[in-house]
């Protein structure tokens, strides 16, 4: 390795280092090279639709939905002796939604890119190339629907299966780069990757902006707010903890809206854990669950004072059987069940008479 190739390896590394967050670049220890993942610039409204066999239990499903950001381009690279005087990186490039295919055509054009620079650093251009015009130079556009297994390379094995199409498939798998790498399993996991990775993308802009809470009218950090899931209002999660707060002393759990005047938007059970304390979450769990009991016509409470457990009403009849402490009960006169036998309380006494046990 001349001393020349040396400086200039190291000056490209400190200088990935120094303009990229450790998210996107990690320079390896043993050897002079790392990894830099890439997260490609999509337009406004990009929609991921798939279909097929998206769940183990569902057939022919269909999936769409509307993403700000996708798991990103990962390209590791380690530098021979002679870059950048006389060669080139050698790297490898993968990706969860880019097949391999299309990874390939990727990995010839960053090729071409070092044979018109040639002599010269070229991770930058690289990287920048990637974010910038990868959907170009695909012709990617929106709707976009990922494979996990390319038509032509299913194509590919038919034709081997069949003893037909020998030349298309071998010169299809000659099409196919060795350095390009689909990371993914399956179509299931590939929208589960890639739902967690837009969300936790927004929420690393949403914290790193500054908002004005609608209600106390003073300028956050995101990472100081937290906003309703439909309309997007914001508010900071001082004023938000103790309007949750007031709402469940009051028993008004469902009604814990937005604060905007006619919003019908409704906090999440997790937005609300994540701000009230451990008891008074407790308190907003059980009173949701119980006023959910409430609606439904057939559960009835245990009648046992120390019990109130939610029961089930067996359908075939008047009688409810608690689960926690066993007890048979009549579930218009809240006594122990009496089979066939009339009530002997009277609906006017069912509204009055306390029965304690």
């Amino acid at each position: 390795m001349s001393s020349e190739d040396k400086e200039a390896q190291e000056d490209e590394l400190l200088a990935l280092a120094s303009i990229y967050d450790e998210d996107e670049f990690k320079r390896a220890q043993a050897v002079q090279g790392g990894e830099t993942r890439i997260s490609v610039e999509l337009p406004p409204g990009f929609t991921i639709c798939m279909s097929g066999n998206l769940t183990e239990n569902l057939q022919n499903s269909k999936f769409e939905c509307r993403v700000c950001f996708l798991p990103p381009i990962v390209l590791h690279f380690e530098f021979p002796p002679d870059y950048p005087s006389t060669s080139p990186p050698v790297f490898t490039l993968s990706s969860k939604w880019l097949s391999q295919a299309q990874l390939s055509a990727l990995c010839k054009h960053l090729d071409n890119l070092w044979e018109e620079n040639r002599g010269c650093v070229i991770l930058f251009a690289w990287m920048q190339f990637l974010k910038e015009e990868t959907l170009t130079y695909l012709n990617i556009s929106s709707p976009y629907e990922p494979k996990i297994c390319d038509q032509g390379q299913e194509q590919s094995r038919k034709g081997k299966e069949d003893g037909a199409g020998a030349a298309a498939a071998a010169a299809h798998e000659e099409a196919l780069d060795a350095r390009a790498v689909q990371d993914v399993e399956s179509l299931s996991s590939l929208i589960r990757e890639i739902l967690d990775f837009d969300q936790a993308q927004r929420q690393k802009c949403f914290n790193s902006k500054m908002y004005t809470c609608n209600v106390c009218f003073s300028e956050k950090l995101g990472s100081e707010c937290m906003y309703f899931m439909e309309c997007r209002h914001v508010y900071c999660r001082a004023c938000l903890k103790d309007y949750f707060e007031i709402k469940i002393k009051d028993g008004e759990v469902h009604y814990l809206n937005c604060p905007e005047p006619k919003c019908p938007s409704v906090a999440t059970p997790g937005q609300v854990k994540e701000l009230v304390e451990e008891e008074l979450f407790a308190r907003y769990d059980r009173l949701l669950l119980q006023s959910s009991l409430d609606m439904m016509a057939d559960v009835v409470y245990c009648p046992r004072p120390c019990c109130q457990t939610p029961v089930m009403q067996e359908p075939s009849g008047t009688m409810g059987i608690c689960s926690r402490c066993n007890y048979a009960f009549c579930t218009l006169c809240k006594m122990t069940y009496h089979g066939v036998s009339r009530c002997k309380v009277t609906a006017g006494e069912l509204n009055s008479t306390k029965v304690v046990f």
